[in-house]
């Protein structure tokens, strides 16, 4: 379906799951591949399983789909697929998450993962318009020490890693876990981010801030909850990747128009919008600047107040390609016409 001009503004992808972007029919053909068996009949059947009760609903099939990745040409066709979608929906910048202990857990290496991505991300802007940066995971339903290991793995391939994240089952696995690798990680001159206040409450974003120092929360949605919170993270201009249509069908928000995302902004919040898993999550990233415009009455002049505020809160440094790029990207969203 063509996307409106609206949803096509110049925009920065800054929550993406290379992962959550593997489609039906990528699935099937790396599956054939792969000699793997997928549980379901079909592509059709698959998509049929896309409805999800609750995110770790939503998990245990991310986790189970992840065995048809296995080469670097399956990681590199993953990662092509998703920028030439990203492309086509007005994305300039992406800054990708992966999950290496889902994959090392499976015996497939970090090398093997990274360097596969790395392939197409290094075409990336000659192929799709698209400037990129690798940003590796650790998932917080498993142990600290597997992060550290984790961690000690990447030190190979810190050239094509910007930063580090956390994600996976929050409640119950508060950020405070993972003091000691974050710590570690900034010694490592890696950026911090960190998935906080999606499901749990807004102690976990506090100590996403606190504890481990983060730069940017991932989700943030239940920060209007306390005030001193939101204070706090328009005070420091936080940025929040918010994810309306994973929230609608992860659960977290029962219709769309029900997202507080109208209200963050109001608040003065840095929020940006971005697609999440959008393989499993019903759209891409114009596809939910769409979504929230229809939704939630969000005018042209907010979608570029969105776009402008992705590019801001990227992680392209302070290196003159990286500033020079940033300029140029929001020159473009000024310029653009809906």
């Amino acid at each position: 379906m063509s996307l409106a001009p609206l949803a096509r503004i110049p925009k920065a992808e800054l929550h993406l799951h290379i992962e959550g972007t593997l489609e039906p029919e990528l699935a099937f053909e790396l599956a054939a591949r792969n000699g793997v068996t997928l549980p379901h009949a079909d592509t059709e059947a698959l998509r049929q399983a896309y409805l999800f009760e609750d995110l770790q609903s939503f998990l245990d099939l991310y986790y189970a789909l992840m065995a048809v990745l296995l080469t670097e040409d399956d990681f590199a066709d993953l990662a092509d697929a998703y920028l030439a979608r990203a492309a086509e929906q007005g994305v300039r910048h992406a800054e990708i998450f992966f999950d290496p202990q889902a994959h090392m857990a499976r015996g497939v290496g970090m090398g093997t993962v990274v360097e596969g991505l790395s392939r197409a991300l290094a075409r990336s802007e000659e192929r799709h318009g698209i400037s990129t940066k690798l940003i590796m995971c650790f998932l917080r339903d498993q142990s600290a020490e597997s992060a550290m290991e984790t961690l000690e793995a990447a030190k190979p391939y810190l050239d094509r890693i910007v930063g580090v994240g956390l994600d996976s089952a929050e409640v119950g696995n508060p950020a405070s876990k993972f003091r000691e690798v974050y710590a570690a990680a900034g010694e490592l001159g890696l950026r911090k981010v960190a998935h906080a206040g999606e499901e749990g409450d807004p102690s976990y974003v506090w100590e996403a801030l606190d504890v481990l120092g983060v730069e940017r929360v991932d989700h943030g949605l239940r920060s209007m909850e306390d005030p001193k919170l939101v204070e706090r993270l328009v005070r420091d201009r936080v940025p929040l990747t918010l994810c309306p249509l994973s929230n609608v069908r992860l659960r977290t928000i029962d219709v769309l128009e029900d997202h507080p995302l109208r209200a963050m902004m109001d608040a003065g919040l840095l929020c940006t919008v971005n697609s999440d898993d959008p393989a499993y999550f019903g759209g891409y990233v114009g596809d939910t600047f769409h979504a929230v415009h229809e939704a939630l009455g969000i005018d042209p002049d907010r979608v570029r107040e969105l776009a402008r505020n992705s590019f801001e809160a990227s992680f392209l440094d302070a290196s003159e390609e990286d500033e020079a790029r940033r300029a140029r990207y929001l020159a473009e969203v000024d310029a653009y016409e809906f």
